[in-house]
């Protein structure tokens, strides 16, 4: 089975961090490439045991904002 993925890419400090969308899964890596692979390979791990259920959120189009508050 395929599945479309959505993700966002931001850094924190040396590291990329990559965060999935459409499941609770993220990973990380030292270069924006590495870490979308690195997510890549953790959300086929996720959905390898066909045994656990595991929740799938498809996602449309995606909006990435940044706003300041205060708090």
């Amino acid at each position: 089975m395929t599945r479309n993925l959505k993700y966002v890419v931001y850094q924190e400090d040396k590291y990329y961090v990559s965060q999935c969308l459409n499941v609770d899964v993220a990973s990380f890596g030292e270069t924006i490439d590495e870490a979308v692979q690195n997510l890549k390979e953790a959300v086929e791990l996720y959905f390898e045991n066909e045994d656990a259920e595991r929740e799938y959120h498809e996602v449309g189009n995606a909006l990435i904002g940044e706003s300041v508050i205060n708090a």
